[in-house]
């Protein structure tokens, strides 16, 4: 038997597979990085960087939230109309989705026997769920509340990548604070590249190559930005 903290495990790491709070997190610290460091290029004060800090982590979790949020509702609308036209089919054409199903799994490698007992047994226990994982790969329809917890998943995420430089902001003296900001960013950016490469099993340096040229690239953006126009 799984233990449980295996299995907390297991699902911790399907979540982050599954989810993309490596690049809501990455957001939060390269919009705030990239803000400050706009502001701090046209001279703004301590006050003013505080600010701004603040109003991109609140202004932009509630975006990153609201935006998956939308994604979310609307893949899970797609699936329920999907799911809908399959229960259709099936009530109009029992034999013919029934024979339909047989032949995606001989496609699939099963003899015609065995993808005809296959189909017939998918086909008595759920049709619809048989039908939607063979013509769409959907081997589940999303709860009613998945699109407020992904919606809620990226905006924390989010306003955690943003609190890195909001709190140099608050901590380190002006002076210094862009150099500061931008080493840690450079370290966050690592940190959660890494951490998502290797939770989710992709190149650790692509990713992380990614997120520093984004990131620096917007920083260094934003900071000419604020030197040319002010």
């Amino acid at each position: 038997m799984t233990s449980p903290d295996v299995s907390l495990w297991s699902r911790f790491r399907t979540r982050v597979r599954e989810s993309s709070w490596a690049i809501d997190a990455n957001d939060g610290i390269i919009s705030t990085a990239g803000v400050l460091l706009g502001f701090a290029g046209a001279g703004a004060g301590d006050r003013l960087l505080l600010f701004t800090a603040s109003a991109t982590l609140l202004a932009g979790g509630l975006s990153a939230g609201g935006a998956k949020w939308a994604e979310v509702a609307a893949e899970r609308e797609t699936q329920l109309e999907m799911a809908q036209h399959e229960a259709d089919q099936v009530a109009r054409d029992p034999d013919g989705e029934l024979a339909a199903l047989a032949s995606h799994w001989r496609e699939r490698g099963l003899d015609a026997t065995t993808a005809q007992a296959v189909a017939e047994q998918l086909m008595a226990h759920d049709p619809v769920a048989a039908q939607l994982d063979a013509d769409y790969g959907v081997e589940e329809i999303m709860s009613r509340s998945a699109p407020w917890w992904a919606g809620v998943e990226a905006a924390l995420a989010f306003m955690i990548g943003a609190a890195v430089p909001l709190l140099i902001t608050y901590f380190a003296p002006v002076a210094i604070e862009s150099w500061v900001i931008l080493i840690a960013v450079v370290v966050s950016l690592t940190l959660t590249s890494l951490v998502a490469a290797g939770l989710g099993r992709l190149s650790a340096l692509r990713m992380l190559r990614r997120s520093l040229i984004v990131g620096l690239g917007t920083m260094t953006v934003s900071y000419l930005a604020g030197l040319a126009f002010f």
